[in-house]
């Protein structure tokens, strides 16, 4: 019989992550929950899960941030990045920063599963003539510039010729609660 497999969940809502801790431990999976990426850290110190669930916004940062030091500590472990407000920019930099998949809120854990069983890419897709609000291609910018500046919020403000506290607002407005 092997091992359980290992998972971090990285979910600054308790009580989503308490549920879906509760979800994936009944299938035989070793949980390992906190909120952000010093918790993140502490975890990784003791070993390194072969799964990861990511939520996008997290308190004091991106879960972006979290991507790429995950992906760094260990290039084979499996991420998705669960978000409430999904973009476009946010899921490529995902992808290129090691996530496996980015999956908009509310997911399932049979989402989550799939998802990390999920390699390859699905041609069969149906394209969508929707337009992107004014709103979203904002987000999108900000989000785009504060990867470029490699989330330092004084730099992207600049970048974007803005007031580093309306930015900050404009990022608490959307945060994820």
């Amino acid at each position: 019989m092997g091992s359980r497999p290992s998972l971090m969940i990285i979910e600054d809502d308790a009580t989503f992550a308490r549920a879906l801790r509760r979800s994936f431990e009944r299938r035989n999976y070793d949980v390992h929950l906190c909120d952000g990426l010093e918790g993140m850290r502490s975890i990784l110190a003791g070993g390194s899960p072969g799964y990861a669930v990511v939520d996008l916004k997290l308190p004091g940062g991106s879960g972006l941030e979290c991507v790429r030091e995950l992906h760094r500590h260990d290039p084979a472990m499996k991420i998705v990045i669960l978000t409430g407000f999904a973009s476009i920019i946010t899921a490529v930099e995902a992808i290129k920063l090691g996530a496996c998949h980015y999956l908009p809120k509310p997911s399932n854990t049979n989402d989550i599963i799939a998802a990390f069983e999920k390699i390859d890419g699905d041609t069969s897709v149906p394209l969508t003539m929707r337009q992107t609000s004014i709103k979203n291609l904002e987000w999108e910018r900000i989000h785009e510039t504060l990867v470029d500046a490699e989330f330092n919020i004084s730099e992207t403000a600049r970048r974007l010729g803005m007031h580093r506290r309306t930015l900050a607002r404009k990022l608490y407005k959307w945060r994820v609660k």
